[in-house]
């Protein structure tokens, strides 16, 4: 007898997000959403603004709760579950700053402590060293550069060693090369530590280099899916970009 395939990760059945707007009215964010991501992969999450890649992502690490519809991460329903969850996942995004007048070891020091992590000293060690943050490491965050923040904002993101790692446009306004420096390293990570990475990107390059799936999100819906190689494929493009416009100028009305 055959064993059983492993369940995924993350696990998204009908996902609906609607948002109360004024006077009365809502803004519907997710339309009946499903994803299946499985350990030890590289996901990406498309879609043009306001497809609902950021709902999503918040849904998923429990910032936010489902108007309807069923999540599950690490086996957790993370409506009821999460808090058993979330110690096994992180999120890094270049929206969300952190303290500008803490110093980097400072920041770091007070995650590590939230995260329970029972060397603080031993970790802060490693990640500075992985993410090559010894020279910033006691300067204010709100003194560096946006390439140094995001290596600062990965290294917070990389504390627990997650299990599952969200990122929403990770190398956003960097310069193209510690873009590649960051995209190489968070895929190294991800094959020494056997981690799920769901990443959200307007960098088709990017998830064309890294995602071994991409899930395409329109009007709050999964458009398409499927590898890249795939995707351009069925499309009969020649890059993933080409197919993403296709599917959003598709979807407006044009040729």
């Amino acid at each position: 007898m055959s064993a059983a395939p492993p369940s995924p990760v993350i696990e998204a059945r009908g996902l609906t997000k609607v948002f109360a707007g004024p006077r009365g009215t809502s803004v519907t964010a997710m339309r009946g959403v499903d994803l299946s991501i499985a350990a030890d992969t590289t996901v990406g999450l498309l879609g043009g603004n306001g497809a609902g890649k950021t709902t999503t992502l918040s849904i998923i690490n429990g910032l936010l709760l489902p108007t309807s519809g069923t999540i599950r991460v690490l086996g957790r329903d993370m409506t009821r579950e999460r808090h058993l969850a979330l110690a096994r996942m992180n999120v890094s995004s270049p929206y969300v700053d952190l303290p500008h007048r803490l110093t980097v070891r400072e920041n770091l020091t007070v995650y590590a402590h939230l995260y329970g992590i029972a060397d603080v000293r031993g970790r802060l060690a490693t990640v500075v060293e992985d993410l090559h943050l010894g020279e910033v490491f006691n300067r204010p965050v709100g003194k560096l550069s946006a390439g140094q923040k995001t290596r600062v904002a990965l290294a917070k993101a990389l504390l627990n060693d997650p299990e599952v790692l969200l990122l929403d446009e990770p190398t956003a306004s960097l310069d193209p090369d510690t873009g590649d420096w960051v995209r190489t390293h968070l895929a190294g990570w991800r094959r020494r530590h056997g981690a799920t990475i769901l990443l959200a990107s307007h960098n088709m390059a990017e998830v064309e280099r890294l995602c071994d799936t991409v899930f395409v999100m329109k009007d709050g819906r999964i458009h398409d899916q499927g590898a890249p190689a795939d995707l351009i494929a069925r499309h009969g493009r020649q890059t993933l970009e080409e197919v993403f416009l296709d599917i959003a100028r598709r979807a407006d009305g044009h040729p």
